[in-house]
């Protein structure tokens, strides 16, 4: 979610081929789906009682071919109320409760509407300006301070283009510490992005992805954070070494031949924050927005199930979507915001998200079309002779492997979750893997990409903003790159040998 109040700087226009955008690259696939239909034959699988496949029970069915025209366009409108097969029957494996993506797009707008209500407080950009200003003199201390706190807002709630408004701000303070931009850029750009690849209970990430695969948020979370801890340290140590090597020699910067146009750039805003003050109120309603997540977390955990003795509350989206509506309306009343401030800063926070609830309608009519003819079981079972001798470990591996390019074209990650996760998750069945490390490939994989992918607006925003050239910045962060592929894999075949 961006800041509507941040103004940056404006990212210039790219020549040559540029990729279309989620939205059309969602609305072709829903074509070539219907298509499918008229090529892929048609079967299904018997299913369980709780309505997931059961493995070796594939036959063939009669076929239900789409129109192509109209099944194409009603596909996204009858993904957000629900899915319906052609014999009028719900079909959605491992839901646990049989919904559309409605609920889901109705918890991604409220929570953007909540984002906004505490942006417009500003109490997020008081709390990361008295950070800075309290660290200034100690600049090393900040680089490792500022990663783990944007980190923490990457693993909890996703923050992406709302980083952009601290750029020029933290870029200035590195460059007059004696670093340089692209450490700046750094320290905001890896802090969410990783934050982001650990998602721990981030509702855009792990959220969406749990719910599609029908299982718990808390699900994975041990798994997913050691994988933060893990990736954060290794960032946080590229980073460093980068910067002191930087500081005792300045011609080693990546952007040593910038170096005097970007301090006179950024020199005017170095003052920025300087003198930040957070008031009392500000830190009460950061210490609420943090106790929103926290109260989320809590009751999407299913604590009888982990034999620990707590309650167990069962919530799931329509619950947490009432949660975020309470703590708006409280964080507007700490904030002293007037009815009319409170409302309209939510629903423009709100229409920030607009986009992406479109994202997942679009995204599910993909699975409406491939469920109306009766492809999508074919398609489960192709995979399934394909995947059946490789293993639990194998099969993580490659769920992550293939989530890799997918993530290329669909970047965002709220649209991939609704399209992969409904064909992904039933294949966890076959392999005897949780469904939850499905939703962990999902998420490592995704997190990667959005760390370099140049169809990433926040990557290549961020670039723009710390005037560092994209072919510059790719081959700086490739081994760090590296590293968290490697450190995916691992984590992957130890969950699901320990799983």
């Amino acid at each position: 979610m961006s800041d509507p109040t941040t103004t940056t700087a404006p990212v210039a226009p790219r020549r040559g081929f540029h990729l279309p955008s989620a939205y059309t690259i969602l609305f072709a696939l829903i074509v070539l789906m219907a298509l499918a239909t008229w090529i892929v034959p048609a079967g299904s699988y018997d299913v369980d009682k709780n309505g997931s496949p059961v493995p070796g029970t594939y036959h063939s069915v009669e076929s239900q071919p789409a129109k192509i025209v109209v099944d194409s366009l009603t596909a996204p409108i009858n993904g957000l109320y629900g899915v319906e097969n052609a014999k009028g029957n719900i079909n959605y494996y491992n839901s646990g409760t049989l919904f559309g993506a409605i609920d889901v797009a109705l918890f991604i707008i409220v929570i953007g509407g909540f984002l906004g209500v505490t942006m417009q407080t500003g109490a997020i950009q008081a709390g990361i300006g008295r950070l800075v200003s309290r660290l200034q003199g100690r600049e090393r201390w900040m680089i490792p301070i500022l990663m783990i706190v944007f980190a923490l807002g990457g693993s909890t709630y996703g923050m992406a283009e709302e980083s952009l408004a601290f750029y020029t701000l933290v870029i200035a303070v590195m460059i007059a510490a004696g670093y340089d931009a692209l450490t700046g850029a750094a320290v905001v750009l890896l802090g969410c992005g990783i934050g982001t690849f650990g998602s721990t209970i981030n509702p855009f990430a792990t959220g969406i992805a749990s719910g599609f695969a029908g299982v718990s948020i808390s699900d994975g979370l041990v798994l997913r954070l050691v994988m933060l801890v893990v990736a954060l340290a290794l960032g946080i140590f590229f980073v460093l070494r980068y910067a002191d090597r930087v500081k005792a020699d300045p011609s080693r910067s990546a952007v040593a031949a910038m170096h005097e146009e970007n301090a006179r750039h950024f020199s005017v805003e170095a003052g920025d924050g300087g003198d930040a003050v957070m008031t009392g109120r500000q830190k009460a309603i950061l210490l609420v927005f943090a106790a929103a997540f926290l109260v989320m977390m809590y009751g999407v955990i299913p604590w009888e199930d982990m034999n620990i003795g707590l309650p167990t509350l069962w919530w799931w989206f329509p619950e947490m979507t009432a949660l975020f509506i309470l703590f708006s309306i409280v964080i507007g009343i700490i904030g002293r915001m007037s009815e009319t401030d409170l409302t309209d800063s939510f629903v423009n926070g709100a229409r920030d998200l607009l986009g992406v609830a479109l994202i997942i309608g679009i995204a599910r009519g993909i699975t409406v079309v491939m469920n109306n003819g009766e492809i999508t079981d074919t398609v489960l079972n192709w995979a399934e002779q394909a995947l059946g001798d490789v293993g639990e470990a194998g099969f993580a591996v490659v769920m992550f492997v293939l989530f890799l390019p997918l993530s290329f074209l669909i970047p965002s990650s709220s649209g991939l979750a609704t399209v992969a996760m409904p064909i992904m998750s039933p294949l966890a069945d076959f392999a005897g893997v949780p469904a939850e490390l499905v939703v962990t490939a999902f998420q490592s994989a995704s997190g990667i990409m959005n760390l370099f992918i140049p169809t990433s607006a926040v990557v290549m925003g961020g670039l723009a903003i710390a005037r560092v050239p994209y072919g510059t910045y790719l081959r700086w962060v490739w081994p760090l790159l590296a590293m968290l592929v490697v450190l995916s894999v691992l984590a992957l075949v130890a969950g699901a040998l320990l799983g």
